[in-house]
């Protein structure tokens, strides 16, 4: 896998919490931040397609595959968001068909 060097700004303030909780995990500055990113950005793809199942614009396995999880465990995690499911024949049909 190639990588790419991201550079970001941080005030003084966000930059001595980095380095505190670098230090408390034993990680480098480096590694941390790229942990806090990861984290983050599957925390916005979970949140997008919360988002998105809850109006109704994609089906379960649809939100699933964008929160990039299965559907079990979408489902586990649908009660902390309040999310009801919502799951008929129409979207039984569509999951079939792949799509």
């Amino acid at each position: 896998m190639v990588t790419r060097t991201v550079s970001t700004r941080l005030n003084e303030e966000e930059l001595a919490l980095l380095d505190e909780m670098a230090e408390r995990s034993g990680l480098d500055r480096a590694s941390l931040t790229k942990t806090l990113l990861r984290r983050g950005l599957g925390q916005l793809r979970f949140d997008e397609a919360v988002s998105a199942y809850r109006m109704s614009q994609v089906t379960l396995s649809r939100a699933a595959e964008m929160a990039g999880i299965s559907i079990w465990d979408f489902i586990a995690r649908m009660d902390e968001q309040d999310l009801t499911l919502h799951y008929g024949i129409a979207e039984l049909e569509e999951d079939l068909n792949g799509g």
